[in-house]
């Protein structure tokens, strides 16, 4: 099997640099935000076109960050690649036939002591802040972002067993939006994984492999299109359903 579609350098570079453009106008719009904001997107249940999902996204900050038509169109050209390869990671049909693989690579800032020290010393970050920068914590945020825009895509409906996998899939996620040491992330790690526990390197690779497995759910609990109920016409001669006493073709049935 072909591996997974990967970006270049000069098209993470571009991504990033909308991401920064972005970011000036709504600060939580950063490179890593906005991959997982995408990357849930791809795990959905259902395909959105950019002009759908960009505005739920970035809101007023891309029309503020990109006003010049032919500026805004690279823009949304950058942001496009990203999110194509990002589908093609999460491709359900590849991710079945070779389910022991991971595709799913996500533009993750890695934050360990040393980036935290510098991010209070240059970026002026209070240090209980910078003790908060965990590894893929803005990317979760922004998958769970995606979630809220798009909360009707996201109900699950399903019998209670598939529910309860899919909550699962989505609590190993938002593991990554938790401070290391927090009492709310030892509880989750010993519910998941129990006493063999998880590292900040593995909480990455377990979410990365439950986003996988989030695409094969929908896969299986694609939401059903709703019924359409056609009632059948009655015959000319029939009394109209009305009740009006007359026959079809002298009551509403004429106008038909």
């Amino acid at each position: 099997m072909k591996p997974a579609r990967q970006n270049t350098e000069a098209e993470i570079e571009a991504f990033s640099t909308v991401c920064q453009r972005l970011g000036g106008f709504e600060p939580r719009l950063s490179a890593e935000w906005c991959d997982g904001f995408i990357a849930a997107l791809a795990a959905g249940p259902r395909v959105l076109a950019v002009d759908e999902w960009l505005p739920a996204m970035a809101g007023e900050a891309y029309d503020r960050a990109f006003a010049d038509p032919e500026d805004r169109a690279a823009a949304e050209q950058a942001l496009a690649v990203r999110a194509a390869a990002l589908a093609v990671q999460l491709d359900a049909e590849s991710i079945d036939e070779d389910p022991e693989a991971l595709r799913l690579a996500p533009l993750m800032y890695v934050w360990d002591d040393a980036a935290r020290e510098e991010a209070v010393k240059l970026d002026g970050l209070a240090p209980d802040e910078a003790a908060g920068l965990v590894t893929g914590g803005e990317w979760a945020d922004g998958f769970f972002a995606a979630l809220q825009a798009f909360s009707a895509d996201w109900k699950a409906d399903a019998d209670e067993e598939a529910v309860a996998v899919f909550e699962e899939l989505l609590g190993q996620v938002h593991a990554l939006r938790l401070a290391d040491g927090s009492d709310e992330l030892a509880e989750l790690v010993q519910r998941i994984y129990g006493e063999e526990g998880a590292d900040r390197d593995r909480l990455v690779d377990e979410a990365c492999w439950a986003v996988q497995d989030l695409r094969l759910w929908w896969v299986d609990h694609a939401p059903r299109p709703e019924t359409r109920r056609v009632e059948k016409t009655p015959g000319r001669n029939d009394p109209c359903p009305c009740g009006s006493g007359r026959k079809y073709k002298k009551c509403h049935g004429a106008a038909a």
